[in-house]
């Protein structure tokens, strides 16, 4: 037995309340190194000889990222505090048990050598997320480039490659007249990037957060499109950039003007005056090293009060569904405490994700977002299909990670995105292989989470990195691609029609690293699926699995895997 792979720690991470009178526990092993985990806890202030409080809970196996398992077991109870300790046996029949106080080989008989879980402080810090978020699926606008409300020459608005700052006309009204496409597709939430009013095509340097920029409409343009989504069961969420602006925000635009006696001063990280504005040798924090893009100095409470009310002034007047939140790893941890705060106390169902390309459990104990923009994912599908780096136990293995570490408030809401504005589409990335895409989307969607849709990526768009991945929508017929469109409609309806897929526990995964394979079996309600996914494109047979349903492919599977493919098998 690998003790030095056991971990556990009696935090919000490990130990944690999902809703009142009900917890989870979760509990880190060695890969393959235990037959079986049990939980033993008993009430920390009963004594034995008045009530014996002890109850044993096995642990169910839910995970592994190639090194690790992990285990978890829900328990519901009511006490002041509880007390417990892990038991472990081994394959071989060894057993010992781990505590606070470490390894022993019994049960401690001093129970503060327990691990400590207090009940109200756990349920005061329980993630609460909005209830209508887990498992849906959002679909991106890039707003510039998604539809105008006016007539645009083709040459114009299919120009390919596209430059940064060619303007296409696209606007709110333009949304508006697709929403039925939107909803037909099968998706959930519509995520617009920044609306509001800039001078670039991107509007990541906002100049005024209170505005909606004239080229894409009016703040009643902004409420009909949200009122018609919702009438459609969509959500709209919005781009709250605020961890820079423009240099043409008034606060910004104040220092310019007075320097070192502007009031808003404090706003951003000067280094010195008078202010340099010439790139690479200006004198103050900025996004990127952008010197058009100041940084906010999120610690100022004028500055954090200001950014929390646009926050809420968009939520009372549009009636938005919550906010993405640009470069938000690059702000402070108060700052998102005190806005998570804010926002909750009046919109509870409100949901706020962050931007963040690397891991950021640190970000989602209960305290800051609700989800994050799955970066990760994005690698590991890139990774596994469209670059064929990663092998199959190494894609199986990330997403085991993901499972094992994430809270599991926050797992069905994490955005697993295959592109985005910020990335090359994805069916450039697959080096233009319409089955790697397909592939890759069928990875996406089959997952749980809340996976996002670049907008085209369904009729196969492709660019390359930005700007050319913001080209204009291909809404001409004779350029989309249909199978590619009719596949994600599948993809999607199953994923509605199916919640095994999403929701059933795993019961067995078959990794085949030579063949390129991965089988994932699951099980809800005595119904049991498997997800097959072959990332390459010779044929292999799988004759254990012949004879059953192919739902996705909409056949009977033969045995036989014939290239890159993917299918949900009953």
């Amino acid at each position: 037995m690998n003790l030095a792979a056991i971990h556990h720690e009696a935090t919000q991470e490990y130990c944690f309340c999902m809703e009142p009178g009900k917890f989870l526990f979760r509990l880190q092993t060695g890969k393959n190194d235990l037959y079986s985990v049990t939980l033993h806890t008993r009430d920390k202030y009963l004594p034995l000889k008045i009530k014996d409080t002890r109850r044993s809970t096995p642990m169910k196996w839910v995970a592994s990222d190639g090194l690790r398992d992990y285990y978890e077991a829900e328990l519901e109870f009511q006490v002041v505090c509880l007390r417990y300790c892990f038991e472990l046996e081994d394959h071989a029949g060894h057993r010992v048990y781990f505590s606070n106080c470490g390894f022993t080989d019994s049960i401690p008989e001093d129970i503060e050598r327990f691990f400590d879980c207090p009940q109200t402080l756990r349920e005061e810090e329980c993630f609460r997320v909005p209830s209508w978020a887990a498992n849906k699926v959002i679909y991106q606008i890039f707003p510039s480039r998604f539809a105008a409300n006016r007539a645009v020459e083709e040459s114009v608005w299919y120009q390919a490659p596209i430059g940064s700052k060619a303007d296409l006309g696209g606007s709110l009204r333009g949304v508006i007249s697709h929403l039925d496409y939107i909803r037909d597709l099968g998706v959930d939430v519509i995520y617009l990037t920044p609306i509001f009013q800039s001078n670039s095509t991107h509007k990541y340097d906002t100049i005024d957060y209170y505005t909606i920029d004239p080229s894409f409409g009016t703040v009643d343009d902004l409420k009909e499109l949200v009122d018609r989504a919702h009438e459609m069961g969509l959500r709209v969420i919005l781009d709250g950039v605020f961890n820079h602006t423009s240099r043409d925000f008034f606060a910004f635009k104040d220092i310019l003007d007075n320097q070192a006696e502007s009031v808003y001063k404090d706003w951003y990280y000067v280094d010195q005056f008078p202010l340099c504005l010439t790139p690479g040798s200006h004198n103050y924090k900025c996004y990127g090293y952008f010197a058009g893009m100041p940084k906010v100095n999120l610690r100022c409470p004028a500055a954090a009060a200001y950014f929390t009310d646009v926050a809420l002034h968009w939520l009372r007047k549009a009636g938005v569904d919550g906010w993405r939140l640009d470069v938000a790893d690059e702000i402070s941890h108060d700052f998102w405490r005190s806005f998570r705060k804010a926002v909750k106390a009046e919109f509870p169902e409100a949901l706020i994700v962050g931007e963040i390309w690397h891991y950021a459990p640190d970000f989602l104990q209960g305290d800051q977002w609700d989800s994050v923009m799955n970066y990760p994912f994005y690698r590991n599908i890139l990774d596994f299909v469209a670059t064929g780096t990663a092998k199959a136990s190494t894609f199986a293995g990330n997403l085991g990670f993901q499972r094992g570490n994430t809270h599991s408030a926050a797992y069905p809401l994490l955005w697993n995105l295959v592109g985005s504005h910020d990335t090359a589409r994805l069916l450039y990335l697959c080096g233009e292989n319409k089955q790697r895409q397909k592939l890759a989307a069928a990875l996406q969607l089959l997952m749980p989470g809340m996976p996002m849709i670049y907008y085209g990526d369904e009729v196969g768009m492709t660019g390359a990195h930005d700007p050319d991945c913001r080209r204009g929508m291909l809404w001409d017929e004779k350029r989309q691609d249909k199978d590619m469109h009719c596949w994600y409609r599948r993809l999607l309806k199953l994923r509605r029609e199916q919640p095994v897929i999403l929701n059933g526990q795993i019961t067995s995964e078959e990794v085949r690293d030579e063949d390129g394979l991965i089988c994932m079996h699951r099980r809800m309600n005595g119904q049991n699926i498997t997800l097959l996914f072959h990332v390459k494109e010779d044929r292999i047979h799988i004759p254990e699995l012949a004879g059953k349903r192919d739902l996705l492919n909409m056949n009977v599977f033969d045995g036989t895997v014939n290239g890159i493919a993917a299918m949900v098998l009953v």
